[in-house]
């Protein structure tokens, strides 16, 4: 692979130039993996699994999910490339611009997605401060609008500064201990409510089926598996593999497990059919806390566009990182007043089970030992286990849903991509560890 030195995506950083230590890779990931939707999807699996089993599921997905996203940001900091450039290195500088074009889909769609969550819960909270009248601003697409301008306006801001000093001097500083604060608030609120029902019914509450244990742990997996295309973006910044890998695991498990938890707990102590954001609301200090939740909603829409920005900068290296950003929040913000979301939730899970085997074939390949890529335009035999990998992930969702998908597709991907490894192909140098 001999990349243009113009093209950043695709030109290692330098080891000079990697500024993120332990403690930043931690607070970006914990940040990145806080969330209402982790909430939702969480306050789903109650129901189906019961609570025993939706807490195995959460925390044994978490481990192993956040393990995966750790892996790949410890590949992405040995390296010094990004995700565009992985998927260079082991699909061919030819054949790669496909699945990067398919990132750059997935990445417009969840941060438009990001959008809609925002401004949903931006008009929720307005409603529950303010009051809403029939017919209001607040009732009709007014506040809608507004909130979608302001948060677009917000993102549009951020992608014209620097990533890195986003990351090192706000999110580590100033975003870590907010969020914390208003989790362990939630926490509280909600856990003192549990206590009041009794915790022995909560303890025992069995699931009304539809979902096996399984399922649920691919449920949770799924989270921490749809970063894995982003992951190399930010950990090629970081100085060493060992703080890279543990400050992304550990970072990402906590925060993966508590909203998940947090999902759990409050669907369990309020009235059936209450929907999360009303539910957050009606806690005590919950205004506040969902608030400062919503602020910490955009590191995460920020850092799907800026690894848009890198990936579009991969194809065009023309447009600077900064410039396709810009472009990207813009159009992202369009489509965030034109488009109804949660109609395209099926079509994003559907781009996300693309990337489980693109992932199980770059470990495969790159993950095992020191790094080594493919020179070739097209490596067919990569590009062949993708396609297997693919089939694999629904035929298993279609037939035999009780076993997952992701796990079992990984790890065929990832055996059979190890298996086929050229030997002593590439020169990928690894970073210090």
């Amino acid at each position: 692979m001999n990349p243009s030195p113009a093209n950043q995506a695709l030109t290692p950083v330098p080891q000079d130039n990697r500024v993120f230590h332990f403690h930043e890779h931690a607070a970006l990931w914990f940040s990145l993996g806080t969330g209402l939707l982790v909430m939702q999807i969480g306050a789903y699996l109650v129901p189906a699994v019961g609570t025993r089993d939706a807490v195995i599921a959460i925390v044994l997905g978490s481990l192993i999910g956040a393990g995966l996203l750790a892996w790949t940001a410890r590949l992405g900091c040995q390296t010094g490339l990004s995700s565009a450039g992985l998927m260079h290195a082991t699909y061919g500088s030819a054949f790669a611009r496909l699945p990067v074009l398919l990132n750059i889909a997935q990445l417009v769609g969840w941060t438009t997605f990001e959008l809609v969550i925002m401004q949903e819960g931006t008009v929720a909270i307005l409603k529950q401060a303010l009051g809403s009248e029939p017919g209001g601003l607040l009732d009709g697409t007014g506040g809608k609008l507004l909130a979608t301008l302001l948060w677009g306006g917000v993102l549009t801001a951020l992608m014209a500064g620097s990533m890195l000093t986003l990351v090192r001097r706000f999110v580590s500083r100033f975003g870590l201990p907010l969020v914390i604060a208003s989790l362990a608030w939630l926490t509280w609120q909600f856990g003192t409510r549990l206590q009041a029902q009794g915790f022995e019914g909560f303890w025992n509450r069995p699931g009304a089926g539809g979902m096996g244990l399984f399922s649920a742990m691919d449920l949770v997996i799924a989270m921490p598996v749809s970063w894995l295309p982003l992951v190399a973006d930010y950990a090629r910044h970081g100085k060493r593999t060992a703080s890279t890998l543990g400050g992304t695991w550990l970072g990402y498990a906590l925060a993966n497990i508590w909203c998940y938890a947090l999902g759990v707990l409050v669907v369990s102590t309020v009235e059936p059919g209450t929907n999360l954001v009303g539910s957050l609301l009606l806690a005590q200090g919950g205004l506040i806390a969902l608030g400062l939740i919503l602020l910490d909603e955009m590191d995460n829409a920020y850092g799907d566009a800026h690894s848009g920005a890198v990936s579009v900068h991969s194809l065009r290296p023309r447009w600077s990182i900064r410039a396709a950003g810009l472009g990207f929040a813009l159009v992202c913000t369009g489509l965030a007043l034109l488009l109804p979301m949660h109609t395209l939730e099926p079509f994003l899970l559907l781009l996300s089970s693309v990337f489980v085997p693109l992932y199980g074939v770059i470990l495969g390949r790159l993950g095992t030992g020191v790094a080594t890529g493919s020179s070739r335009s097209v490596d067919w035999s990569a590009a062949a286990l993708w396609v297997l990998g693919i089939a694999c992930y629904h035929l298993l969702a279609k037939f035999a849903p009780q076993l997952g998908s992701a796990l079992p597709t990984l790890a065929l991907t990832f055996a059979l991509a190890a298996l086929s490894r050229p030997r002593g192909a590439g020169g990928l140098t690894p970073a210090r560890a």
